[in-house]
């Protein structure tokens, strides 16, 4: 007889009374042992507030070495989305690695080690609704100034999707860049609500938070001006979903806003009030 579900892929995962936690603590503490840094001192966050990973011109470091690490901690974002942001920068440097570059994921490295119990608890007391947040920071690339386009998505209280993306053109405001986030935002909601649809679960209007009103205004305002007749039409099929009510955009206070941890660098306190509100804790 075949008993509970404990190992998946290098996923441990525990049933609780209150729900299920998932974690990847055995391939955590190994990857830190790998890579010589079980000795090291830990960090509480898994990046400085100060750091701008460019491509700069000093010494080229070891390409497989860094792609080996980078490459570990990739998967390591299957249970651990609070280090998704970091490691999608880092992972941008992995034809041409430099100094900073190892630095940066010897950081990771370090703040993985003290939190190698960490995981995601999914609770069973949740609802079968979909809401989505979405958020950019603009111009965040030091290389390009493109923007990166972050989101997360639950179902009901439970994380169940989370992006962190550079967006593909350079956006010459906040609201042009917040606006291509809601529309990667409203393609995964999308995405979600048909996949739901075949287990059973149909989804009425659903609610995509943003904190940028001129980006709200934008998608619910079918005339083109000054401000947005520059964008890509392919941006613009959020108004259309807008009006046939298939999403409604809300507000957020920024300090409420959880796509933050995927989009810039945070100080300790944010980072970790964060990290909580995305259902990410210890064992």
């Amino acid at each position: 007889m075949v008993g509970e579900l404990s190992c998946f892929l290098g996923l441990q995962i525990k049933r609780k009374n209150d729900g299920i936690f998932i974690s990847q603590e055995k391939y955590a503490k190994n990857m830190v042992k790998k890579f010589g840094l079980e000795q090291a001192r830990n960090k509480r966050t898994p990046t400085a507030t100060h750091v701008k990973l460019t491509k700069d011109t000093e010494d080229v470091e070891d390409h497989k070495l860094y792609r080996s690490i980078v490459g570990s901690l990739l998967y390591l974002t299957a249970s651990r989305p609070n280090i998704a942001y970091v490691v999608g920068i880092c992972a941008h440097y992995q034809a041409d690695p430099r100094i900073t570059h190892l630095e940066a994921v010897k950081r990771i490295l370090k703040y993985v080690h003290g939190t190698s119990d960490f995981g995601m608890m999914y609770s069973y007391d949740t609802t079968p609704f979909l809401v989505g947040y979405c958020d950019a920071d603009w111009a965040g690339s030091a290389d390009d100034r493109k923007s990166t386009s972050g989101g997360c998505f639950f179902l009901g209280n439970n994380l169940i999707s989370w992006l962190s993306k550079k967006q593909n053109c350079v956006s010459l405001s906040t609201t042009e860049a917040e606006y291509i986030a809601a529309g990667s935002g409203c393609t995964q909601l999308i995405w979600m609500k048909n996949m739901l649809h075949e287990y059973g679960f149909d989804q009425d209007t659903m609610t995509l938070y943003c904190d940028n009103t001129s980006a709200i205004d934008i998608s619910k305002n079918p005339v083109q001006h000054s401000r947005t007749k520059h964008i890509d039409i392919r941006h613009h099929f959020i108004r259309e979903l807008v009006e046939d009510k298939v999403i409604k955009l809300d507000h957020i206070r920024s300090n409420l806003q959880l796509v933050d941890i995927f989009t810039k660098p945070l100080d300790a306190s944010s980072f970790e009030y964060l990290r909580a509100g995305l259902g990410v804790c210890r064992t």
